[in-house]
């Protein structure tokens, strides 16, 4: 039947095939003629005409629900790759302007924020007619988006395992750290140990952040147990939580740069170090904007190696 059905799709339009993917994403023919921009009647009659084109029934419709045939469950990968090769054309096509127009999607984790932060602002100046889309979230999320096409590169702390489907390239070593006020008891110290940290009133990042991750898996390898009495899943309220009283967060060490009133105490261990890296899906075409974003990202990190700012 797929055979047959694939046959039958030389006179399909990219039209349908989005209405399809939607529809399959969705299963509400309501919500995806919404996301589309077009009347629910419109949306269904392009289903239909797919239908009639395919010469099979894609969906089970009835008053209460909208479910994939066994049909639509053959066809809907095929139909997600040719609109994918379809968005890479389109990119192409925008890259021979010579990077004056075109958009580029980064995502970037909480605790990557400062770190990016220098190389956003220079690529913004250096290419002022690419639009750039930057998405803050846990690095699950945006790991998941980079495989689903929605973002061109992540940048986050290595991760202990990956997809095959994704490639990650090192950009420089931190460590996870305690950060502290300046004035803090244990700000002089040249390091501490995780367990040294249950005496002192924790504020930490939520769960499903980067430097979360790794503190609780050094805690389980080591039988500790933190209580933190805050935790807040944005870096920037954190640091300006523990300049301003004396609770301790751990983040790692980079994550400080530009604060003069803060340390960062590395915690002991060798469990504790971390990579910064970007992220990229393995065999998809890349971007001239985003080739041009990693060499900014690049210089900004070998400049802040020369400073002293990362390990």
């Amino acid at each position: 039947m797929t055979i047959f059905a694939l046959s039958n799709m030389k006179n399909m339009e990219l039209r349908q095939l989005r209405a399809f993917a939607l529809a399959a994403q969705t299963m509400n023919f309501s919500e995806a003629a919404d996301k589309m921009c077009v009347t629910q009647s419109t949306f269904s009659q392009t289903i239909k005409s797919l239908e009639q084109e395919l010469k099979v029934e894609l969906f089970h419709r009835n008053s209460h629900e909208v479910t994939l045939t066994e049909a639509g469950r053959e066809i809907l990968p095929f139909a997600q790759n040719t609109l994918q090769q379809a968005k890479y054309c389109e990119d192409r096509v925008l890259d021979l302007m010579q990077l004056r127009c075109g958009t580029l999607n980064i995502g970037v984790t909480h605790s990557f924020k400062i770190v990016a932060s220098d190389a956003i602002m220079l690529f913004i100046r250096t290419y002022p007619n690419i639009r750039l889309m930057v998405y803050y979230k846990t690095m699950r999320e945006l790991l998941e988006m980079l495989e689903g096409g929605e973002v061109d590169c992540v940048l986050s702390y290595k991760p202990d395992t990956i997809s095959d489907d994704i490639e990650s390239h090192t950009l420089f070593d931190d460590r996870l750290s305690a950060v502290v006020g300046i004035s803090h008891p244990i700000a002089s110290a040249k390091s501490i140990a995780l367990s040294e940290l249950k005496r002192h009133s924790l504020a930490l990042p939520a769960k499903g952040m980067q430097a979360r991750n790794i503190l609780d898996q050094i805690c389980h390898q080591r039988g500790i147990d933190l209580q933190p009495r805050l935790e807040i899943n944005e870096v920037t309220p954190l640091l300006q939580l523990v300049q301003t009283s004396s609770m301790v967060t751990v983040l790692s060490r980079s994550s400080i740069e530009g604060h003069n009133d803060l340390k960062a105490i590395p915690i002991e261990g060798s469990e504790g170090l971390m990579t910064g890296s970007f992220h990229v899906l393995r065999d998809a075409y890349r971007k001239h904007s985003m080739k041009a974003f990693v060499d900014i990202l690049v210089q900004a990190t070998t400049v802040h190696k020369r400073m002293g700012l990362l390990d």
